[in-house]
This record gives structure tokens, sequence and C-alpha cells, in this order.
């Protein structure tokens, strides 16, 4: 009477072929070990999904337990530093290629969560299924919805197909829509350092942006560099903390990196506040602490170790002096140790965030010359 009863109620391991249900505490052993499958299935599923919304829609670094993407970065990043030279700049393949392991991590996770759950269910689908590799496969081809599999589904077994088919659907439509947006953002952000570099040279300096401008006649058009540079800020800001993989995403069409680019605008805004041009004055002071606040946040993002590092003042001095020459306000009474307070403030974390980059600090002073595109194309 037991073990009709057990069979009723159980149908999971007593309908596979070969099984003799010969002893109830033998079907409830079976059964507690079912049942724990599922139940650890169901877990590395919901995990796993959560770190998935954490990442990608959730702004800011992913604060789910399992963190897949943030591993892979420190992974990667921690093998980079123990086969490259000390300073060597990121490969441009390695963002993209953390990207795309993290989805295909973050599916074969969901296969191997759902292949639990289906091992767990398996007398529930006609024929049963009898391994592990089968439950696997019928799980993976729900998942990715082609309905591969050859097993009919019965009970509590459609539910966990459905699910698993709406989970592949929803992981994959978010990373066609992760994948655009990080395009979008990168092509903002480019477009921003390619303006700064084709005026002030590659490395970006802002004596060279200041020179340039002066020399073409449109120094006024320095009001709408300072506006223009605050939103990049903003915007770089807001992209790169609310999704921090690109942050190691390289420009490729630029030998300097976005932190060289963020330095000459910060440099730019602090030689304007120490000398005398009452007219950009306001604006270069909202520059730099846009500036210095996007820096200060991705270097906290980052866990950055900060140095101190210092600037002679003889070519802080040179500045001001060929800023004078180029046309512009001559240093005020103070001048020069403002310039000098100033950039004590950014300099730190953004120095910080192009050597954890490898890419080329900007100069205060501008290079004898720029990179040659035969120079970037041999870039790493």
């Amino acid at each position: 009477m037991i073990d009709r009863r057990l069979g009723e109620l159980y149908p999971l391991r007593s309908r596979r072929p070969g099984f003799l249900n010969t002893s109830p505490v033998w079907a409830l052993q079976e059964m507690f070990v079912d049942i724990l499958q599922f139940v650890v299935g169901a877990l590395v599923v919901w995990f796993t999904l959560r770190d998935v919304f954490d990442t990608v829609v959730v702004p800011g670094e992913s604060r789910a337990s399992l963190r897949l993407a943030s591993r892979m970065v420190f992974a990667g990043l921690f093998g980079l530093r123990h086969t490259r030279k000390a300073g060597a700049a990121i490969p441009a393949a390695f963002a993209p290629f953390v990207l795309v392991a993290s989805f295909t991590g973050w599916m074969l996770l969901l296969i191997f969560g759902f292949g639990l759950m289906v091992a767990a269910l398996s007398g529930w689908y006609r024929p049963a299924v009898p391994t592990f590799s089968q439950s696997v496969f019928v799980a993976g081809s729900s998942l990715v919805t082609v309905g591969l599999s050859e097993t009919d589904e019965t009970g509590p077994a459609r539910w966990v197909n459905i699910a698993a088919g709406f989970c592949g659907l929803s992981v994959m439509t978010l990373a066609v829509t992760y994948l655009l947006q990080v395009r979008t953002s990168i092509g903002r952000r480019d477009s921003g350092i390619l303006k700064i570099t084709t005026a002030s040279g590659d490395p970006p300096s802002a004596v060279a942006l200041l020179e340039r401008y002066a020399s073409l006649g449109c120094k006024d058009e320095l009001e709408q560099v300072l506006v223009k540079g605050r939103d990049w800020c903003a915007e770089v800001l807001q992209s790169h903390a609310s999704h921090p993989f690109l942050i190691y995403f390289r420009s490729l069409e630029t030998g300097a990196g976005w932190p060289a680019t963020l330095a000459a605008l910060l440099d730019l805004a602090a030689v304007i506040e120490a000398i005398d041009e009452p007219k950009l004055r306001g604006k270069a002071v909202l520059l730099r602490e846009e500036g210095t606040h996007l820096a200060d946040e991705l270097s906290k993002l980052l866990r950055l170790d900060i140095d101190r590092p210092t600037t002679d003042r003889e070519v802080l001095q040179q500045v001001l002096e060929r800023a004078a020459r180029a046309g512009y306000g001559t240093p005020k009474p103070n001048g020069l140790g403002r310039l000098a307070s100033l950039r004590e403030c950014y300099t730190p974390t953004v120095e910080a965030l192009s050597r954890h980059l490898g890419s080329p600090p900007a100069p205060l002073l501008p290079n004898n010359r720029s990179l040659s595109r035969e120079e970037l194309a041999q870039l790493p």
C-alpha cells in the first residue's frame, strides 16, 4: 500500500526504464535527492538572473552575490599584469571579450540551473530523461527557444520549460540592448576625445589648445569648448558610473585614452582660472568642478590607489607665460599658486586612472609632435 501511494504521488523515478521501486525508504531517499536537486537548480537560476539584472539594468556596480562580470574583469586584469610589461595599455579586445564572456557565462549558468531542475523532474517527461547530460540538453533547448528536444512535458515540467524559455529570451534581449547602449555611449565619449585631440595634438595639452585657438583667431570659441567639455564630463560620468564596463573600452582613433582628454580639459579650466580672463572664468570653474567629480567618482568605483605627485613650479610658470604670449590674460597676482593648488585637487585621481588603463597622461606642455596614424596602428 505504501509503495503504491508513493508511486502515485511521486512518479519521478518509478517511471524510469529499469527502475524497481521495491522499498519505501529508498523511494523517500530518491524524492529527497530530487527535491534538493530542484532547489539547488532554482537557486542557481535566481542568483544568475539577479546578477544579470544588477549588472545590466541597475546603475552602478553589481551588488549581487555572483558578480560574474566584475570577477571576470578582476581576473583579466590580474592576468594582464602578470603577462605584460608594467604600464602597457589594456588591449582593445579586453572589454569586448569580457562583455561577451559575461553573457555567455550567464547563459551557461542558466542552462546548468535549469538542467538540474529538469533532472529533478525527469519522470514528468515523455519519454523520461535518463541522464543529466540529456537534462542539460532539454534545458538548453528551451532556454534558447529552438525546441530541439524530442521529449514531451507533463505536470510541473511544463512550467520549468516555460520559465527557461522566458529567462533565455529575456537575457538575450538584454544582451542586444546592452550592446547597443555600449556602442552609443562609447561613440559619444570618443567624439569628444577626437575634437580635443584634433585641436591640441595627441596626447592633448591645455597649452596647445590655447595656442591653436589663438593662432586661428577664434579665442572666443573657447567659451563653447568649456561648456561642451563640462557636458562631456557629465555624460561620461553618468554612463561610466552606471555601467563600469565602459571604463575599459579603448578609444581606437586616438593613442591617448579618455583620462588624457579629461586631464587636458581640467588643465585648461585651471589655467583660465589662474589668468585674467573674467569672461571665461565662470565656465572654467564649472568645468573643473564637473571634471574633478568625474575623476573622483570613477577612481572610488575602481578602488584605485591614489598617489600625490608634485608638479614643478617652473613648468607651471612656463604654462602661464605661454598663455600670455598667445594673447590671453596675464597671470593673476597669485596665479601660480592658484594653478598649483587646483592641479593638486584633480591630478592624483586622473593620473591614477591613466595608470590603471595603461594610457598616456596628458602633458602640461605640448609634445614636439603628435602620434601618426602608423604609430596608432602599432598600439596594442
